[in-house]
Formats: structure tokens, C-alpha cells, sequence
């Protein structure tokens, strides 16, 4: 009996390695899992459910298959993939969760996050965050045709990587009073979470732990959580 946890493979058609890898996991031992969180930027962009590209079918029918098997899979919004939606969710079996939202795991309770909330000194994102969650923007950005659409994400991880090359690296990674204020808001003494691709557990002084998921690359990183015992994050190769 094992729960299994991923974050930020940020899945494009340009790193079939990582894809395979996530297919693998699939197949493999996430079968026998008791479940499985993927805690965001599942994909690098998702730009509406009705995108019919290749990766995005193949991975909701792998999806499915694991799912139809009684595995479950919960599924959270990143940066990359707050778009995903109802019909990628009935298409694949997935549940959609929220950010912030607790789950109780082994008589344990977990508070789990993607991780850009806790990015608050990055104030620029945050203030973008606010804006393309709203359901205004993102109904002006669903009307447009599909192709239209992978254009302005283009344009917009173009943005993205223009602006964060000009941040400090200690401004895009978590903010610790908000991280305290986090545990103290949800009375919990772990947290789990992805974004910063700065993997890592970290022991807080009042015993608490926050623990990150790191992104797939040439390496994917797993948390394997047990129900007779202790967790562990694990790395392991893609290529």
C-alpha cells in the first residue's frame, strides 16, 4: 500500500523521454499504487480541453486505462495547466483537486500545494496569477480558435522566461513566512509541493516538514509515501 506523488513533468512533445517516463510509470507501478497526485504543470501548456494533439490523447488514454483499473489519480493546476478542465478530467478519469486542499493519508494529514502561492515575493507573478485565474480572462482566451491560442501561449512562455531571467533566484523560490502561515492556517506538520524545481525536504524548527517535488528532466523525482512507514523522495533517470 503506497501513495505516490509527482509534480512539474512538464510534458510537450519536444521531451519524449519524459513522456515515456510518465507512460512507464503508468503502466508500471502506479498500478499497484493506492493512488496517484500529480501536483501541477502536468503539461508544459495546455491551452483548453478541446485540443486534440497527439501527446494530450495519448496521455488522457493512458490515463484512462489506469483509472478504469482502480487506481485513482488527482490531478492540481499549475502555472502551466490551469486550463485543464471538465472534459480532460471525464476523458481520463483524473479528479480534479484544489490549491490549497488537505487530505488525510494513513491517519496523516497532508497539506498539499502546487507551490507558486508560496512565491509571494515574486510580486509580478503573483499579480499575473490573480489576473489568469479569473474566469473572465480565461473565457476571452478560450474563445479564441485553437491554433490562435498556441500562438499567444507561445508568446506568452517566451514572456515568461524573458521576465524570470531578470528575477533574483531567492525571489522565485518560497517565501518562509508564508510557508509558516500556510501550517499554522491549516494545522498540519507536512506539506507537500512542486513549482520551484528545487527539490528537497526541509525540517522546520517546530518539527514540521516541507517537502518538494522536483521537475522532470534528464531525472524525475517521485515521493513515495507508504502506509507502514516513511516517505521517501527518490530520483531517478529518464535518459
Amino acid at each position: 500500500m503506497t501513495t505516490l506523488f509527482i509534480s512539474d513533468l512538464h510534458l510537450d512533445p519536444s521531451r519524449p523521454a519524459v513522456t515515456r517516463a510518465f507512460l512507464d510509470l503508468l503502466a508500471g507501478e502506479a498500478r499497484s499504487a493506492d493512488a496517484l497526485y500529480i501536483l501541477g504543470d502536468f503539461f508544459e501548456v495546455w491551452i483548453g480541453d478541446d485540443d486534440d494533439a497527439e501527446l494530450n490523447q495519448t496521455v488522457i488514454a493512458a490515463l484512462n486505462v489506469l483509472t478504469s483499473g482502480g487506481t485513482p489519480v488527482y490531478i492540481m493546476h499549475g502555472n502551466r495547466d490551469f486550463l485543464i478542465g471538465k472534459q480532460f478530467c471525464q476523458q481520463s478519469g483524473c479528479r480534479l483537486i484544489p490549491d490549497p486542499i488537505v487530505i488525510n493519508l494513513y491517519g496523516r494529514d497532508i497539506l498539499l500545494v502546487h507551490g507558486d502561492t508560496l512565491c509571494t515575493d515574486d510580486t509580478e507573478y503573483m499579480q499575473f496569477r490573480q489576473q489568469c485565474r479569473s474566469e473572465a480572462w480565461q473565457s476571452a482566451l478560450l474563445s479564441h480558435g485553437i491554433e490562435q491560442r498556441r500562438l499567444l501561449a507561445q508568446q506568452m512562455r517566451a514572456d515568461s522566461k524573458e521576465a524570470n531571467s531578470n528575477k533574483a533566484d531567492d525571489i522565485m523560490d518560497v517565501n518562509l513566512g508564508e510557508v509558516l502561515r500556510m501550517f499554522e492556517q491549516h494545522g498540519v506538520d507536512l506539506m507537500i509541493h512542486g513549482h520551484t524545481h528545487r527539490p528537497a525536504i526541509h525540517q522546520l524548527d517546530n518539527s514540521a516538514q516541507r517537502v518538494v517535488l522536483g521537475d522532470w528532466h534528464d531525472t524525475g523525482w517521485i515521493i513515495r509515501y507508504p502506509a507502514d512507514g516513511e516517505f521517501k523522495l527518490e530520483e531517478f533517470s529518464i535518459i
